[in-house]
């Protein structure tokens, strides 16, 4: 067929088969993958120190031949690896997101579609992937970014609770009330056992905790299990007039400044907790786009929204290598049987 009569069928072509056919053009003419670079910065972060074994974190590993992985329409070659203690194999991405996942050449857009905070169908639509897939991909990936932590808070620590509607979202056959929709709303007034506490702890520094920590009213004891090595005797803590907060500072040593939830004093010098308040209504206006966010996989968002608000949303090439390449620094050995079973436990 002369390119005169293919550029006439071209032109017959719907959009979403126009889309398709320029991916193909594109992956068949570019020469590497955006995200093959990353794979090398991938290997020398995690190689550093020399190859470590996955499976039993011996150092006594040795370059073992190569494999081949199919990159859109190309076929690259990487290094696979081999321990000498346990005699396993592994590679470059062994317990990573992009452990065993196909398409790897897709990973890259559908980052940026993380970032962009696109619902799967409508990534599904942009990648060629059906969004079943997608869905194992973003958990993967935020059980990842679920581990990134820091050691402690430093100088003043803006700390607050918000709630979420417990969701069942995605089950079947639900026993005790009506199945929701969008989101629904509880059956009781105020806040109730049907509320899951999520706490939010901020520094100056913007350092962030946040996290599921139980359901109803915040507890002492709790906000000890979730918070309390990241916190000292020199932390100064802002917080409302809950008592559990006021009884946990004073257990503590901490310095505390209270705020009542009338609004009449909001500030008083340095102290206050605007800085977390903002952060809970960035994250309640981000949450509204999912109608609604199973329970069991809420810290998984929560991590998802962190990283977001870190790098303040900002959709380049940069931010999206920094967080596949952040996300392939934790283990990750969730299989999509483990991501489907999830259950929600504190």
């Amino acid at each position: 067929m002369a390119l005169k009569e293919v550029m006439q069928e071209v032109k017959k072509l719907s959009n979403k088969d126009m889309h398709r056919l320029i991916q193909f053009l594109t992956q068949s003419v570019t020469p590497l993958s955006p995200q093959e670079p990353l794979f090398e910065e991938i290997r020398d972060l995690k190689h550093k120190g020399g190859y470590t074994c996955p499976h039993c974190q011996s150092n006594l590993s040795v370059r073992f031949g190569k494999y081949v992985v199919k990159v859109g329409l190309k076929k690259m070659n990487r290094q696979r690896y081999r321990c000498k203690d346990c005699l396993k194999t592994f590679t470059d991405v062994t317990n990573t997101p992009l452990y065993r996942t196909h398409k790897p050449d897709k990973w890259f857009d559908f980052v940026r579609c993380m970032i962009d905070g696109e619902t799967l169908r409508k990534a599904a639509e942009k990648l060629d992937v059906h969004h079943v897939t997608l869905f194992y991909w973003r958990h993967k990936l935020l059980s990842a970014l679920e581990q990134m932590d820091f050691e402690k808070f430093a100088g003043i620590v803006e700390m607050d609770e918000t709630y979420f509607l417990y969701s069942e979202k995605g089950k079947r056959g639900i026993q005790g009330r009506k199945p929701r929709k969008r989101g629904g709303s509880s059956q009781f007034r105020g806040i109730s056992h049907e509320q899951i506490c999520v706490l939010v702890a901020r520094d100056r520094q913007k350092s962030t905790y946040s996290r599921v920590i139980g359901e109803g009213r915040i507890l002492k004891t709790r906000l000890h299990q979730a918070i309390g090595a990241k916190l000292t005797s020199e932390n100064v803590l802002c917080t409302d007039a809950w008592r559990a907060f006021k009884t946990y500072a004073k257990e503590k040593g901490m310095n505390h400044y209270a705020f009542k939830s009338d609004g009449k004093e909001r500030v008083k010098g340095l102290y206050h907790i605007q800085n977390v308040n903002s952060y809970h209504g960035r994250l309640k206006n981000w949450m509204k786009r999912f109608n609604g966010v199973a329970t069991k996989y809420l810290d998984h968002y929560l991590s998802w929204f962190q990283f977001l608000d870190a790098i303040k949303h900002r959709n380049n090439s940069g931010t999206v290598s920094k967080m596949m390449i952040e996300s392939c620094l934790f283990p990750v050995t969730e299989t999509y049987q483990a991501l489907r079973t999830y259950q929600y436990k504190i």
